[in-house]
């Protein structure tokens, strides 16, 4: 039950609506069943079907508040991402560890001053904001903006002069060294794409050819933009850089000197964001499998993920992935053994998901949250069409749920936070 990601127009998302009967993934005499787990014979309402948003939280760009319109949408709505705010300070953690570790090597033109460069994904994604502030807190680099630390970019800040963040100190062997952002920015290509690598890459050597010897440090949002940068530069000058998300490639890049990378358990992301629309589907409580074994035995221990009942969020627990242990996670798509039981087709008969990538181009959206769906899709017996965006526009992606009555249930990934209302206003038609 392999499936491509799927580019479709219009047009053909039209003709298999016309082909389509009752709710696309019915089989049989299950066609009649609700999404509570009963059977009627009319079709279920698509406002009234499952739906989870997952990787891009609902909520205001600006201000981080969620949108609990769009987490209650209905009973069976619900978000599954990671802990950003733990995933964030465990980042800046990892990085503040590598410099006293490293502390007699990392200043590499001996100024005394620990310089390092930041990219960043997206100014106006909630994960992107709680890694720039986990690094300037950790780094003691930040500075208080509304109650919080500032996430603003500073372009370039060589002499210290920045508004947005302020020189930071670590204490070593009795000695005290500078900690200075040099510079950071926004990493959006000129389409509009953000988190984008290509755009990483060419940053970085900017800023290694007008301050390249003062850049002790590299530090990334992600993974993809953070191997741009060590391709482009900080492999060969020997810099450290680090990322976040555990992507294979950056896992391997460790024992080259990648300094290291964050876990966000996309294996047990990807579980739980078909499981919760797969226990919605059979009308059985929402915890079956997560955190209730289910017949099977598949279950999550609680070191694993939270749920925030008030917020009607999954969020996957983070782990920092350095040279002492990255081995260990050098597969980024093998099932998270816990919960790789198949379910008994009979019990559990086969339904269909509409679910939609943000940005067909996104490395780690693409290259391991994707394909560990694909695995789990078959192991909860759930046909899933995979849409993929252009990371750009909501209308990429939204013109191309034409029919959402052919379905059983959606995972839908916005391209921006603020945007839940492009997806339920086509549900509630």
């Amino acid at each position: 039950m392999k499936k491509k990601m799927a580019l479709v127009t219009m047009a053909a998302v039209l003709a298999l609506s016309t082909a389509a009967c009752g709710s696309g993934g019915d089989t049989g005499s299950d066609s009649g069943q609700t999404s509570g787990g009963e059977t009627s014979g009319s079709e279920v309402a698509n406002k009234d079907k499952p739906l989870v948003w997952f990787n891009r939280q609902p909520s205001n760009s600006s201000t981080g508040e969620l949108d609990m319109a769009a987490l209650s949408f209905n009973d069976d709505t619900y978000y599954v991402g990671f802990d950003a705010n733990q995933g964030a300070e465990l980042q800046g953690t990892m990085v503040r560890d590598y410099i006293e570790a490293n502390i007699d090597s990392i200043d590499r033109n001996g100024d005394g001053v620990i310089g390092y460069v930041l990219a960043i994904g997206d100014i106006g994604h909630n994960d992107s904001v709680a890694r720039t502030r986990g690094v300037r807190s950790a780094l003691g680099t930040g500075v208080d903006k509304d109650g919080s630390v500032n996430s603003d970019p500073v372009g370039t800040n060589t002499d210290g002069s920045a508004s947005a963040v302020q020189d930071g100190t670590i204490e070593v062997n009795g000695e005290t060294y500078t900690v200075r952002e040099l510079a950071s920015q926004e990493m959006k290509n000129s389409a509009g794409a953000t988190w984008d690598a290509a755009t990483a890459g060419n940053a970085i050597g900017t800023w290694a050819s007008s301050f390249g010897d003062q850049i002790d440090v590299v530090v990334s949002n992600n993974d993809g933009m953070g191997m741009s940068m060590f391709n482009a530069w900080s492999k060969d000058n020997e810099v450290p850089t680090f990322g976040y998300d555990a992507n294979n490639d950056a896992v391997a890049a460790i024992a080259e000197g990648y300094g290291g990378t964050i876990s966000q358990h996309a294996d047990v992301q990807a579980y739980l964001t078909l499981r919760v629309l797969r226990n919605a589907l059979d009308g059985v409580d929402v915890d079956t499998g997560i955190g209730t074994e289910d017949e099977v035995g598949n279950v999550l221990s609680d070191d694993v993920y939270v749920y925030n009942a008030d917020e009607r969020s999954y969020y996957a627990l983070n782990v920092a992935v350095t040279a002492e242990n990255y081995q260990e996670f050098t597969d980024s798509t093998k099932v998270y053994e816990p919960v790789s039981n198949q379910l008994d087709e009979s019990e559990h008969p086969e339904k269909s998901v509409w679910l939609n990538i943000y940005n067909a181009a996104d490395n780690f959206l693409s290259s391991t949250y994707q394909p560990l769906l694909q695995n789990y899709d078959d192991l909860l017996n759930l046909n899933v069409e995979y849409i993929g965006g252009d990371g750009q526009t909501e209308s990429n992606i939204t013109n191309r749920l034409g029919n959402p009555s052919q379905y059983d249930a959606f995972a839908i990934n916005m391209v921006k936070t603020d945007n839940a209302a492009s997806y339920t206003s086509l549900l509630s038609q």
